[in-house]
C-alpha cells in the first residue's frame, strides 16, 4: 500500500500501481468524470500514470489553470494529427499550450495553409476527437527516437532529440498518431467537444531568424460548444475595446514611422490624462512620505554594469552610445533603480533618517523586437511610476505593507476590484539567472510572504518568476473581459545595496546596509493606460475623463448663455467644452457619445429663460432639467465617491 496526501492534508491509502483516476474514483464518481490532469510530488503526470511511492497529489479539472493547460496541450496533438492527415508530408516541430489556446509550428513544404482551410482542419480535429482515443505515454531510447524521425526526414524533431539525454525521452500515442512529448494530457480525445482554428502566422524555428520559417497554426478548444461561443463573443468585444482603436477615436496618442517604432506620441487629451494620473499618485505619495526626484535619460555603461542590468538585459537594451572621449560609453536608461542608488549615495545617512522614499516618473528604454511591439502595451520607450525605498532591516515589513496599501488604493480608485497577488520567487535550480547571496534571497522571500499573509491577500506562489536581483509581489488584475494582467509590482532587494556599497550609520555608530524596496503601482503609464482603456472601454472614472461635460446648443441664439454656463463649470473645476456648430442636435449627441463624454448639457430657449440646464448622461439616460449648482454638486459627489481617501 502507498499513502497519497491530498491538498486538504488528508491521506488515502491506495494499492501500489493505482492511478490518479483510481484515486478520483475512490473519492466520488462526479470528481472522476471531471478530473483531466494531475500533479504528483509536484511533477505533471497522466491520470493513467501508476503511482508506486508515497506522495502528495493534486487533481485538476477544467476550472483549474493546470487543467486547461493539459486540455489545450492535448488539443495541439489532435491539431498535429489533423494537419498530417490533411497535408501529407508536412513536418511537425513543437505544439505547446498558451493562454486561451495552443499552437503547432509546422514546416508545410509545398502546402499553403490559409483561413480558407480553417473549417476543414476543425472538422478533421472533431472527427479525431470523437474517437475517444486515449493518450498514452511511453519511454523510448534516444536511438529509437532518432531512428523514427530520421526515417521521416524530420530534421526539427531530430534536433530536439539530439539535445535530450537518453533515459529522459518519451513519446505520446493516441489513435494512429505519435509525437515526441514530455507529458501532461487529458484522459482521452473525446473530452474535446469544441475547437476553433484562430489564425496562421509565420514563425522562425526556435525563434531564430537565421533558421527556416515555419507556419504557426493557432487554435483554441473547449469541453463544451457553449463555452467556445462565449469565448468568441468575448473576443469580438475585445476588438471593440482594443486600446489602439479607442486611443485613435478618443485622440489620446499616435505613432509615427519617422519618430520610430514603439515610441508613442501623446496628443493633448492623452497628455492631460497622463498628467491627471501622475498628479493622483503624487498626492498619495506625498501623504505616504515620498520625495520626488529626477534622473537623466542616459547613464554611463559602467552604472549598469555595476547594477547587473547590462549583464542581464544588455541584449534587450539599445546599443551603447560612444562619445568623442576614448572608451566613454553611455546607455539609454533601461531602469531607474541604479540612478536612485546614486541619489541615496550622495550623502551619508543615519538610521534616524530612514526610510528614504524616492519617487520618479522616469522614462526608460528597452529594445523590444519589432514583431513584439503592440500599441501602448509593448513599447520601446515608457514611463514607470517608479519609487525606491531605502530602509533598515527592522523597517522592512512595515514599509512593505504600506506599499501594499498604496497599490490597493490605486486599484480601488480606478475600478480594478478583481485581482490576485503573485509571490514570485527564484528558481533554486537555475542560480545563474540571479545575483546575490542565498541568505539575502531567503530573507527577502520571507519578508514578502509575511507581508502577503499579514495583509490577508489572496495570493499564489510562482517559482522562477523573480527579478534577477530579488523576489517580487506582483498584482494580477482581471479586467472587465476576464483577462488577467500584471500591473502593480513590489520587490525586495538586498543585492543592489551591496553592489552600490550603500550604507547608513546605525545606533551602534557602525555602518550598515539598507534594504531596498522597488515599487510601481501602475507599472508603466503606457501599459496601464492601455489596460485601463480596454477595461473601461474608454469610459474612464469621471475624475479622469479628458472632458467631463459638453454643452450642446440648439442654435447660435444661445451661445451667450452657453458661454456663461461654460465659465461657471470651469469655476467649479469641471472640465467642459461647448459645441456651437450649426449641426442637428442628433448629430451632436452621436459625436459626443462616440467621444465617451459623460454628460451632455443641452441648452435652448427654455433653459436660457429659466437659468437651468437639461442634462443627458452618456449612454442615453435623461437626467432632466436642473440648476447648474445641482449639476456641479452631483459631479463632485460622484468624483468623491470614486476616489477613496488615502
Amino acid at each position: 500500500m502507498i499513502n497519497i496526501k491530498l491538498p486538504d492534508g488528508s491521506v488515502r491509502q491506495m494499492e501500489s500501481g493505482a492511478t490518479p483516476m483510481d484515486l478520483a474514483l475512490s473519492i466520488s464518481e462526479g470528481l472522476a468524470r471531471n478530473v483531466i490532469s494531475a500533479k504528483f510530488n509536484n511533477e505533471t503526470v497522466e491520470t493513467s500514470t501508476p503511482l508506486t511511492i508515497d506522495g502528495d497529489i493534486v487533481l485538476f479539472t477544467w476550472r483549474d489553470k493546470e487543467g486547461k493547460e493539459a486540455f489545450r496541450h492535448s488539443s495541439s496533438h489532435v491539431l498535429a494529427q489533423a494537419l498530417l492527415e490533411l497535408y501529407p508530408g508536412v513536418k511537425l516541430t513543437i505544439g505547446p499550450a498558451i493562454e486561451n489556446g495552443f499552437y503547432y509550428d509546422v514546416d508545410t513544404g509545398n502546402h499553403v495553409i490559409s483561413d480558407k482551410d480553417f473549417k476543414r482542419i476543425e472538422d478533421k480535429m472533431l472527427e479525431i476527437a470523437r474517437g475517444k482515443h486515449e493518450f498514452k505515454m511511453r519511454d523510448v531510447s534516444k536511438a529509437e527516437a532518432l531512428e523514427k524521425y530520421k526515417a521521416e526526414g524530420n530534421e526539427y524533431k531530430v534536433e530536439l532529440i539530439e539535445n535530450l539525454e537518453d533515459g529522459t525521452i518519451t513519446f505520446c500515442d493516441h489513435d494512429i498518431f505519435t509525437d515526441l512529448c514530455r507529458g501532461g494530457h487529458i484522459p482521452n480525445t473525446g473530452i474535446i467537444k469544441a475547437v476553433k482554428v484562430m489564425s496562421v502566422a509565420g514563425a522562425y524555428w526556435r525563434g531564430d531568424e537565421n533558421k527556416p520559417q515555419l507556419t504557426r497554426v493557432y487554435g483554441t478548444s473547449f469541453p463544451k460548444q457553449k463555452e467556445l461561443k462565449e469565448y468568441l463573443e468575448l473576443l469580438e468585444e475585445a476588438k471593440k475595446r482594443d486600446h489602439r482603436k479607442l486611443g485613435k477615436e478618443l485622440e489620446l496618442f499616435t505613432f509615427s514611422k519617422r519618430v520610430g517604432q514603439g515610441l508613442p506620441l501623446w496628443l493633448p487629451k492623452g497628455a492631460a490624462l497622463r498628467e491627471r494620473l501622475e498628479n493622483f499618485l503624487k498626492a498619495a505619495q506625498k501623504k505616504a512620505g515620498y520625495e520626488m526626484v529626477i534622473s537623466p535619460h542616459i547613464g554611463q555603461k559602467e552604472l549598469y554594469e555595476t547594477s547587473g542590468h547590462y549583464a542581464k538585459y544588455g541584449e534587450d537594451s539599445f546599443q551603447p552610445i560612444a562619445t568623442p572621449a576614448e572608451g566613454e560609453e553611455f546607455l539609454l536608461k533601461p531602469m531607474n533603480c541604479p540612478h536612485h542608488c546614486e541619489i541615496f549615495n550622495a550623502q551619508q545617512w543615519s538610521y534616524r533618517d530612514l526610510p528614504k522614499r524616492y519617487a520618479e516618473f522616469g522614462t526608460v528604454y528597452r529594445y523590444e523586437q519589432s514583431g513584439e511591439l503592440h500599441g501602448l502595451s509593448r513599447v520601446r520607450g515608457f514611463t514607470q511610476d517608479d519609487a525606491h525605498l531605502f530602509c533598515t532591516p527592522d523597517q522592512l515589513n512595515d514599509e512593505f505593507m504600506k506599499v501594499i496599501d498604496l497599490v490597493l488604493y490605486v486599484f480601488g480608485s480606478l475600478g480594478f476590484e478583481n485581482f490576485t497577488a503573485q509571490v514570485s520567487l527564484r528558481d533554486p535550480k537555475k542560480p545563474e539567472k540571479y545575483i546575490g547571496e542565498d541568505e539575502n534571497w531567503e530573507k527577502a522571500e520571507a519578508a514578502i510572504l509575511n507581508a502577503a499573509e499579514a495583509k490577508g491577500l489572496d495570493y499564489v506562489v510562482e517559482t522562477g518568476e523573480a527579478a534577477f536581483y530579488g523576489p517580487k509581489l506582483d498584482f494580477m488584475v482581471r479586467d472587465a473581459l476576464g483577462r488577467s494582467w500584471q500591473l502593480g509590482t513590489i520587490q525586495v532587494d538586498y543585492n543592489l545595496p551591496e553592489r552600490f556599497d550603500l550604507t547608513y550609520k546605525g545606533s551602534d555608530n557602525e555602518l550598515h546596509r539598507p534594504v531596498m524596496i522597488h515599487r510601481a503601482p501602475f507599472g508603466s503609464l503606457e501599459r496601464f493606460i492601455a489596460i485601463l482603456l480596454e477595461h473601461t472601454a474608454g469610459n474612464f472614472p469621471l475624475w479622469l475623463m479628458p472632458q467631463q461635460a459638453i454643452i450642446l446648443t440648439l442654435s447660435e441664439k444661445y451661445e451667450n448663455y452657453a458661454q456663461k454656463v461654460l465659465n461657471l463649470l470651469e469655476n467649479d473645476e469641471i472640465r467642459a467644452l461647448a459645441d456651437y456648430r450649426g449641426e442637428t442636435m442628433g448629430k451632436k449627441i452621436r459625436e459626443a457619445e462616440m467621444q465617451k463624454i459623460p454628460f451632455m448639457i443641452i441648452i435652448g430657449e427654455q433653459e436660457e429663460r429659466d437659468g437651468t440646464i437639461s442634462v443627458r448622461r452618456h449612454g442615453g439616460e435623461d437626467m432632466g432639467s436642473m440648476s447648474l449648482e445641482a449639476f456641479a454638486k452631483a459631479i463632485n459627489t460622484e468624483i468623491q465617491a470614486t476616489i477613496r481617501p488615502f
